[in-house]
């Protein structure tokens, strides 16, 4: 499925914009964004003749003002109108693709309030027998060891900041503890000199 919406279409929930390839299987329906604000540049009530073409014109229709559903004409059996102006989407539906639908489709736009200036939007259609699924099994995996990897960094840096903070916390205990014995050995010291001294001078002359 390709829808125009915002700043470009979308074909199995990825975004596309004009000029891109858009892959689309047999018997498939493809949703073809004919106008958008962005894609076009032109904002809603400003449109009144729009087409989208590929060899031949597909549909044409007029958006006469703003919150206004368009006059549509198809010319082909197999697309259908399925957007809404009043929600900024006008798109085409083609269904039942074959080989014969690949190639460019061109969304057509032409504003006369903006001196008729033409704004267009170009999609390539390539049609395939089945829409190949892109493998991520290899890129998640790669995802995961990187994470991984990371996790573990972080978890590793972590432990080792803690380590180091708790042993500089014991070593800063055990100086204390060193300080505080040495004090007390130069007070006892001290108190044994003091001692000694006042003997000396108590002892009684002959």
């Amino acid at each position: 499925m390709a829808s125009v919406d915002g700043g470009g279409s979308r074909v199995s929930g990825q975004r596309w914009r004009s000029g891109d390839v858009i892959h689309a299987g047999l018997a498939v329906s493809l949703l073809l964004g004919v106008w958008c604000v962005s894609g076009l540049e032109v904002s809603t009530g400003k449109i009144t003749f729009m087409e989208a073409m590929n060899g031949s014109t597909l549909c044409d229709a007029v958006i006469p003002t703003e919150h206004v559903e368009p006059r549509m004409s198809m010319y082909h059996d197999r697309v259908v109108f399925v957007g809404s102006s009043k929600k900024g989407n006008i798109s085409i539906l083609l269904y039942n693709i074959t080989f014969e639908d690949e190639g460019d489709y061109i969304c057509f736009a032409r504003n006369p309030k903006e001196k008729n200036r033409n704004h267009s939007a170009v999609f390539t259609l390539l049609v395939v027998d089945q829409v190949k699924e892109v493998d991520t099994t290899l890129t998640t995996i790669i995802v995961s060891v990187v994470g991984g990897v990371i996790g573990f960094l972080i978890i590793f840096m972590v432990v080792k900041a803690l380590v180091v903070h708790f042993v500089l916390k014991k070593d800063d205990k055990n100086k204390e503890c060193l300080v505080s014995s040495s004090a007390g050995v130069d007070n006892t010291e001290n108190g044994h000199t003091a001692a000694k001294t006042a003997d000396a001078k108590s002892t009684p002359k002959a």
